[in-house]
Formats: C-alpha cells, sequence, structure tokens
C-alpha cells in the first residue's frame, strides 16, 4: 500500500531529497497511522501543525489507507 505525501514550508528539511510541495511515495501498512507517517518520515510531531488526508484536516491518530494523499504544514505566520 503506498500514500502520496506532500510537505511545505520548510518540513521539506527533515526529508532527504524532498522539495516543497511536490509528491512523495511512502510505503504504508495497515494500521499506519499519521503519528507514524511523522515518525516514517522523520517529521517531529510538534513541527507538523496541519496535517490533512483528501483535503480534510485530521488527527495524527487518523489510519491511513491506501491512495490517501497527506499535505502537512507547519505553523506559519504573517499579516
Amino acid at each position: 500500500m503506498q500514500v502520496e505525501v506532500r510537505v511545505f514550508c520548510g518540513l521539506e528539511c527533515y526529508i532527504p531529497g524532498a522539495t516543497f510541495g511536490q509528491p512523495i511515495p511512502v510505503e504504508i501498512t495497515n494500521g499506519f497511522t499519521g503519528r507514524k507517517l511523522l515518525e516514517t518520515l522523520n517529521i517531529p510531531e510538534e513541527k507538523a501543525f496541519s496535517f490533512l488526508v483528501n483535503g480534510r484536516h485530521k488527527d495524527l491518530a487518523v489510519v491511513l489507507s491506501d491512495g490517501d494523499r497527506v499535505s502537512i504544514f507547519p505553523a506559519v505566520g504573517g499579516g
């Protein structure tokens, strides 16, 4: 099983070869959660402010499914 992950706003620094917004295929197993995905990608949980699955905000306890599209954003500021 596989999910497509996109990271934004500096989170790509945790994944060798990742670039802003580009899809990263990640192999998952049954019962794979958002929290486990962050661990697999070496992204500290406290850095993942917004975690979206198929365009909807989800808790890190969400169980991922084959073909899910995951987007991860840090907290950002601005004016």
